[in-house]
């Protein structure tokens, strides 16, 4: 869990980069355009549409963009048709790794993919080469907002909450998949706001990174997470500095 959460910090620091070039909304817009095409443009009756838009709202998206994405979907205006796909693969110091992505063109997605991670001392594997380290979870990343960890966990734990980890001044809190739901409503009850709410992929168990192939499993992350059709990249690196 660890690996996962030290990532995770990296990326809020990098997620502002990323918003000013516009990847944060890109990626959001494709999530939003799956899910309403899949489950119907109303985010009340859609729990993965509200859950995108929710999260989509969170990142300061205008809510024309928004509106746009759900129209394209849902066949009123002209649209590409996403294809999710995972890819998994091994990384220098044979950090697993899954790839998420939503691609209109399958053939460049995988050769990209597997060109990053040739590059940077890895390769892809066949499908479930990795997939069995990791479990699917619900993750909520909020700012600390005042409260301390006792205080937050009082809000969250009857509703399902699994782990929760401080860093810096962001809050982590994992679930189960069927709790995921009631923690979001505990903490939007309990007027917090969240950053970010997703299931993600979680490794079982970490595998330890230092000394100079911290800075190559790092490279390889920002790589996949700077290809346009690559929306999540999931490890179970855990970096000792």
């Amino acid at each position: 869990m660890s690996g996962h959460s030290k990532w995770a910090t990296t990326k809020r620091k990098k997620a502002v980069i990323d918003a000013k070039r516009g990847k944060i909304f890109t990626k959001l817009i494709k999530e939003i355009t799956i899910a309403a095409r899949q489950g119907g443009g109303d985010p009340n009756g859609n729990p993965r549409l509200r859950l995108a838009v929710d999260n989509a709202k969170s990142a300061n998206m205008p809510l024309d963009n928004i509106e746009r994405a759900i129209k394209k979907a849902i066949g009123e205006l002209d649209s590409v048709n996403y294809t999710e796909l995972t890819y998994e693969g091994y990384g220098p110091n044979g950090v697993a790794f899954l790839v998420e992505s939503a691609t209109d063109n399958k053939n460049r997605t995988v050769a990209e993919v597997r060109h990053i991670f040739s590059k940077n001392g890895g390769a892809m594997g066949e499908t479930g080469s990795v997939a069995w380290m990791f479990e699917r979870k619900g993750v909520i990343t909020l700012p600390q907002q005042g409260k301390s960890e006792d205080e937050l966990m009082e809000i969250v734990l009857e509703a399902g909450a699994e782990d929760i980890q401080l860093e810096e001044d962001y809050f982590e809190i994992t679930s189960e998949i069927e709790n995921f739901e009631s923690v979001r409503l505990a903490l939007a009850n309990a007027k917090l706001t969240v950053e970010n709410a997703s299931l993600q992929w979680i490794a079982k168990n970490t595998i330890d990174v230092s000394g100079d192939n911290i800075e190559k499993v790092e490279k390889l992350i920002e790589m996949l997470e700077d290809n346009d059709d690559v929306q999540n990249v999931y490890t179970n690196a855990n970096f000792i500095e």
